[in-house]
């Protein structure tokens, strides 16, 4: 571990002191995947958090593999509003590459660096329990095929975990009544599972610093956004694409228990710590206090 980097100062120990026993919920994704600086920063900082009592839980995401198998197999990648059409023959491959190759992998590297991980399926447990999910296009709906809306979190199995001092490694796969597996949006499972925990911070790693007016210049970087400046921007055109969904996610969190949500760039080493010792990337509240 780099120990030069971790020497906490006293108002840093005071800032992560207010974390013990807290829960963050950390969507793991994007660039950092692959990239292995910082993913032994994101290790470090993991291995900090982990000592002091402060409570993990990890989603991970996957979208580049997903789209490098489906290629081999000869399938072809759609998305209709940034999600994943998944018919019968591409979430078997969804499934073996989230629940398989990419959480085995994060789950086996985390535990080699020191730290004591699960690596689990939204199916496990009934963990995400789903329904199927349409999308709505000039009043109909749309089938995208195995693709899931959640409806409930199995808490108690994450508590169970975090009692006894593991780290969860979920991959955002669902299942519903009848047993069917679905693909779902990461940074929406993520959301999900740290309102059910009441989790104390929601952390999305992405490959942006955060929340841009300009994303051309980077003066115009927010420390924070309010979820109605989200609905003001979006309505004028500054916020589009994939950044939408994800503002979506983190608007969810904030209105059905999480504390607190940050957009944080993973590409950055120790981003994670950085963030909350210096609440680094865009922070996302519910409103702005009054002067």
């Amino acid at each position: 571990m780099d120990n030069q980097y971790h020497k906490l100062n006293t108002k840093d120990l005071l800032k992560m002191n207010q974390l013990i026993d807290k829960t963050l919920v950390i969507k793991y994704g994007g660039s950092i995947m692959d990239n292995a600086a910082a993913q032994d920063a994101f290790s470090e900082d993991l291995l900090l958090l982990n000592s002091m009592g402060i409570k993990i839980v990890i989603v991970h995401g996957g979208g580049p593999e997903i789209s490098k198998w489906l290629k081999k197999a000869g399938l072809e990648s759609k998305f209709l509003n940034g999600l994943r059409v998944t018919d019968e023959a591409t979430i078997e491959i969804v499934e073996m590459v989230l629940s398989g190759k990419v959480n085995k992998k994060l789950s086996s590297n985390l535990s080699r660096k020191g730290l004591t991980t699960i690596g689990i399926s939204g199916t496990d447990s009934n963990l995400i329990a789903v329904k199927k999910k349409f999308l709505e296009e000039d009043g109909h709906k749309v089938d995208i095929g195995y693709v899931g809306e959640i409806t409930h979190i199995n808490k108690a199995v994450l508590l169970s975990l975090l009692e006894s001092n593991i780290i969860p490694v979920i991959s955002p796969i669902g299942s519903d009544e009848q047993g069917n597996s679905y693909n779902i949006n990461a940074d929406s499972a993520a959301a999900f599972i740290s309102a059910a925990l009441d989790a104390e911070m929601l952390l999305i790693m992405t490959d942006i610093d955060g929340v841009y007016l300009d994303i051309k210049d980077p003066s115009t970087l927010l420390e924070s956004i309010t979820i109605d400046e989200i609905k003001k921007y979006t309505e004028e055109g500054i916020i589009t694409g994939g950044m939408l969904p994800k503002l979506d996610c983190c608007i969810n969190a904030l209105n059905s228990g999480t504390k607190s949500v940050h957009l944080i760039d993973g590409r950055n080493e120790h981003s994670l710590l950085s963030t909350l010792l210096n609440y680094k990337g865009t922070k996302i509240i519910v409103e702005r206090e009054e002067k």
